[in-house]
């Protein structure tokens, strides 16, 4: 295998990753559409967390080291809990375009959190692109939003940050163990404090099962909050944290996309401009060294 091969590998499992995660904001849409937030969140965690650990019990894989199991609660708090309850309850009162700030501010973040907890310095370059990329995108979501910042911003910035945690800390996991057992074990973690919040939600929230709400819920269950951070960890762990993060700045774009065919969204016209502008920043990260 030649060597620029996992490079290219981790790439494209990341890449894989952003798409999955595109049809986050649209898919937990649908499953507000007959579950309440706290429901939602929480089923969805206790689904992936059965498919996660059945996974473990099939394959047999031996319990975590018990110094990965600080790095494992950061994840759990920050992608399986954290991010999916601020941004259901922040997309109860926002459109998805709106929300797709917080994913237009992660990627840098998540750089900055690597940077931190790493000691990893990416070169001037890469910051340049990373910051061109990031302003692109705050600025193409916030004047589609008009400009007015709503009370779900609070949610959003919460979530923005405990995510990029989360990612930082999964990166560096899934450099010592498969991604998929990052999230695996991160998910059987917080089953405890899944399972009675679902119990408790069911019973205090209403429920009308459609097959939109039922559509959404498993994607967000098993598509995002396993197979796409399985593959987003172990793209992680090829080309690193900061540059696979920054990956993430087509995902506002592509969450308009399934918003327009899945939400039946009208699509910007500046969408086409900061597509290009954001794909050209993305190939600049890609190819500089730090």
């Amino acid at each position: 295998m030649g060597g620029g091969s996992p490079a290219r590998t981790g790439t494209v499992l990341a890449a894989l990753g952003v798409v999955a995660f595109s049809l986050t904001f649209p898919a937990t849409a649908w499953g507000l559409d007959g579950f309440g937030p706290w429901t939602l969140v929480s089923v969805r965690s206790v689904l992936a967390a059965l498919v996660a650990g059945g996974a473990l019990l099939a394959l047999r894989v031996p319990v975590p080291e018990r110094w990965h199991w600080g790095g494992l609660a950061v994840v759990g708090i920050g992608v399986v809990l954290g991010f999916p309850m601020l941004t259901t309850l922040a997309l109860r009162t926002s459109t998805t375009a709106h929300a797709a700030v917080v994913v237009g501010l992660l990627p840098l973040t998540t750089a900055v959190f690597s940077a931190v907890r790493t000691g990893h310095r990416p070169s001037r370059a890469f910051w340049a692109a990373a910051l061109a990329g990031a302003a692109v995108v705050i600025t193409f979501t916030v004047q589609q939003s008009g400009g007015a910042l709503s009370g779900a911003d609070l949610y959003l910035f919460g979530a923005l940050l405990v995510c990029a945690a989360g990612y930082t800390e999964g990166g560096r996991l899934a450099r010592v163990m498969p991604g998929w057992q990052v999230i695996g074990w991160a998910l059987v973690m917080c089953l405890p404090v899944a399972l009675p919040t679902a119990a408790v939600a069911l019973a205090a929230e209403p429920v009308h099962l459609t097959a939109k709400a039922l559509s959404g819920l498993l994607w967000v269950a098993i598509g995002s909050q396993f197979l796409g951070l399985v593959v987003w960890y172990r793209g992680m762990a090829e080309i690193g944290v900061a540059r696979a993060s920054q990956l993430q700045l087509a995902q506002p774009l592509l969450t308009l996309v399934w918003s327009v065919l899945l939400l039946g969204e009208v699509l910007p016209m500046a969408a086409p401009v900061a597509a290009v502008a954001v794909l050209v920043c993305i190939a600049v990260t890609q190819r500089v060294r730090a």
